[in-house]
């Protein structure tokens, strides 16, 4: 039942994108509600029609305008702190997230 679902959603979501959207799911890294707040921030621009982390998965679903590049999405992700697997967020950023985010040396999520 959860695969009919599954593909039912997908479908729908699918035939509701634009010629000019593109969906695409990326690895973003983090540990809690207050990281998945922090990624999901960095993507509220007009071109992001939507951005959903799972903190569980890691993976970053995002439905955006032609108009921007998925390679200027993950550098607004990393400059927020957050590593994606094609951006390292800089140090001096990162190590202002508060401890429960530090996802580096610490995977527990929460």
């Amino acid at each position: 039942m959860k695969s009919i679902l599954f593909i039912v959603i997908t479908s729908l979501t699918l035939f509701a994108l634009n010629n000019d959207e593109i969906e695409k799911t990326i690895k973003v890294f983090g540990n809690c509600n207050m990281c998945k707040n922090r990624i999901e921030e960095a993507l509220k621009i007009p071109e992001v029609k939507y951005a959903k982390w799972n903190k569980r998965t890691k993976l970053l679903k995002i439905i955006y305008s032609n108009s921007i590049s998925l390679d200027s999405l993950e550098k607004r992700i990393s400059a927020a702190g957050h590593d994606t697997e094609n951006y390292k967020a800089p140090d001096n950023i990162y190590n202002t997230l508060p401890e429960c985010c530090l996802y580096r040396n610490n995977s527990n999520t929460h």
